[in-house]
């Protein structure tokens, strides 16, 4: 397992998810000679027939681009006058229903509803906030913050700030404000400078100054922070993943460390958030529908591929001893192939 995180040869030029919206390395593609009204028939049969006939609800779904399927969802509510989120919520139930959810729902609207979700209650679930975080563009990060104050007429981080704290608040707080440098040239002297910066800060003296990794770390450039963990290893002879590891604790440490491993490589990220979310007893489908279907249009060809790299078995194979019924049915759909072979 380390030493995916510790391969720090060819990161620097390495293509890296941030910078795609949507791209070749999806598993769903935009349907050529798509029609919508023709979908929104087909749906609406399948729904409003005897028995729901799921096998035509999970076919259109996950063969259909999200802007498609916004599409379809317009062309349900005029031909019927209800809405199809409306309509699959009264015809199916559980994990099923929750992934078909998610597959309707706009990418911007469906990350707020996660991190709302995330919020609600006592208590946060970090680790949603920590995944959403780290490893989306600010374009997605901003368009998510959109769709909070339009649902909420609040700012997500004012929100944000009453509900985490400390360190690990500064943190989330400076990537939530999407403001992550975009420039695609790398200043080597500048990696050198601040590598030498988080080498003081952390491996070097008694107790560590987070708030120099958070800075560096938070608002720094992907290609920028890539040439750094290279002049980072050159100077403590650790990877920076493990000296923030020796170093730190809690929330602040999973965060920092999320954003390490996304800015090596957000496909290995999620193949090991997806191996968590299916690994012992029990599932945790939402980890799991969240990733499926939020890279299901960006990097998932790449997920699956670090997936049989890291754990020597198919993404599409652990989803099929894991989930049952429907619920796979769907989730191998948008998995696309497998990869055993």
């Amino acid at each position: 397992m380390t030493s995916l995180w510790d391969d720090l040869d060819s990161l620097v030029n390495a293509p890296s998810s941030f910078s795609a919206k949507t791209s070749e390395r999806g598993t769903i593609k935009p349907k050529a000679n798509f029609d919508a009204g023709e979908d929104a028939v087909d749906l609406r049969k399948a729904i409003e027939g005897l028995g729901t006939k799921e096998k035509t609800l999970i076919d259109i779904l996950t063969h259909r681009s999200s802007a498609q399927r916004q599409l379809i969802c317009e062309a349900y509510q005029e031909a019927t006058g209800r809405s199809l989120l409306e309509d699959l919520k009264g015809d199916t139930h559980g994990d099923f229903e929750a992934l078909l959810v998610a597959l309707i729902t706009p990418p911007a609207v469906f990350d707020c509803y996660e991190v709302m979700r995330a919020m609600k209650g006592a208590g946060t679930d970090d680790i949603v906030l920590i995944e959403i975080f780290a490893s989306r563009s600010n374009e997605q990060i901003r368009a998510l913050c959109d769709v909070y104050l339009e649902e909420t007429e609040k700012k997500l981080t004012l929100d944000l700030k009453k509900e985490v704290s400390g360190d690990f608040s500064k943190a989330l707080l400076l990537l939530a404000e999407g403001k992550r440098d975009e420039s695609t040239s790398v200043d080597a002297d500048k990696a050198k400078e601040d590598a030498k910066a988080l080498y003081d800060a952390g491996e070097k003296k008694w107790g560590t100054d987070e708030s120099k990794f958070i800075d560096i770390l938070c608002q720094r450039s992907i290609p920028q922070l890539r040439q750094t963990l290279v002049e980072y290893k050159n100077i403590s002879g650790k990877t920076l993943q493990e000296s923030i590891e020796g170093e730190m604790s809690g929330e602040l440490e999973e965060l920092l460390v999320a954003v390490v491993k996304c800015v090596k490589s957000v496909p290995a990220y999620f193949a090991e958030r997806l191996y968590g979310s299916m690994k012992g007893a029990g599932t945790d489908e939402s980890t799991l529908n969240r990733i499926m279907v939020s890279r299901s249009e960006i990097d998932l060809l790449d997920i699956r591929a670090e997936f049989k790299k890291l754990y020597e078995y198919s993404l599409h194979s652990a989803i099929e001893s894991d989930c049952g019924g429907n619920y796979r049915k769907t989730l191998l759909k948008i998995c696309g192939g497998d990869d055993e072979s």
